[in-house]
């Protein structure tokens, strides 16, 4: 995409990206599940390459630094006007930032950071590259969850440092909030007390979009991946937990609507 395309507005999810130890492998699996292509991208952070779909850039993989002993998760990157003083706010409000600011050649500038739970998420301030394309089709990120112990614990620290809006799900044993951009729905937090996992922590989780979750799911395991929840169906569509080969966990949905 081109500079010329809308910029999203802060705190927008706009793009998704994983780091895993063997790209080529990574490729070959969400490449059969997704019909995803591939061309090199900005190589600031090691190998590095964005994942296209009919022609529209949707996410990117890139091959984990050898000195971070980082967990392989799919990143979502949240939109900002201005990455450095986003960094500054994140320290202020209690987070941490692990890599950046820095640029990504002429595609823009980045920051990856932790909340105060330690969920890790990326910001992006665009410049030619402004964020994923085609979203909605099948193959394409369409939401955006943080999985943490409670809402109340971390929302102020988003609300904070990019202005949501938030509208809490009213339920009695369903701790979930729902962040808002410009009034229009762009992310969530799902407080899930201590079903938190033991081994992954509060994290964010990427749902993509796809034509058959059932049919998603069966690829999944021939492809050498696993299924860890589901399919099942749910107010948003049906849907399902899945990892790819090397652990990253991702839910595939079909929207029932808006997600």
């Amino acid at each position: 995409m081109t500079e010329s395309a809308a910029r999203h507005a802060p705190g927008t999810p706009c793009w998704v990206s994983l780091m895993v130890h063997g790209l080529a492998g990574t490729q070959k699996f969400y490449g059969a599940l997704f019909g995803w292509e591939f061309l090199p991208g900005p190589q600031q952070l090691g190998p590095y390459v964005r994942a296209l779909l009919d022609g529209h850039e949707v996410a990117g993989i890139g091959v984990m630094p050898q000195d971070r002993h980082l967990p392989v998760a799919w990143t979502p990157y949240l939109a900002s006007d201005d990455v450095d003083t986003t960094a500054d706010t994140i320290r202020h409000c209690g987070g941490t930032v692990g890599v950046g600011p820095l640029d990504a050649d002429n595609a823009g500038r980045l920051v990856i950071a932790s909340d105060p739970a330690g969920a890790v998420f990326g910001v992006w301030q665009a410049a030619e590259h402004i964020g994923a394309g085609g979203v909605g089709l099948p193959g394409t990120p369409v939401w955006n969850e943080l999985v943490t112990r409670d809402t109340a614990s971390v929302a102020k620290f988003y609300q904070a440092v990019f202005g949501y809006g938030e509208e809490p799900v009213v339920s009695a044993d369903f701790d979930y909030l729902s962040l808002s951009v410009e009034g229009r729905s762009v992310a969530a937090i799902h407080g899930v007390g201590h079903g938190l996992p033991r081994d992954r922590g509060a994290h964010w989780t990427t749902f993509f979009e796809v034509e058959d979750v059932d049919e998603a799911v069966e690829r999944v395991g021939e492809l050498g991946g696993h299924v860890l929840r589901g399919p099942y169906d749910s107010g948003h569509g049906r849907m399902a937990t899945v990892a790819d080969p090397e652990g990253a966990a991702f839910n595939v949905v079909h929207s029932a609507g808006d997600v």
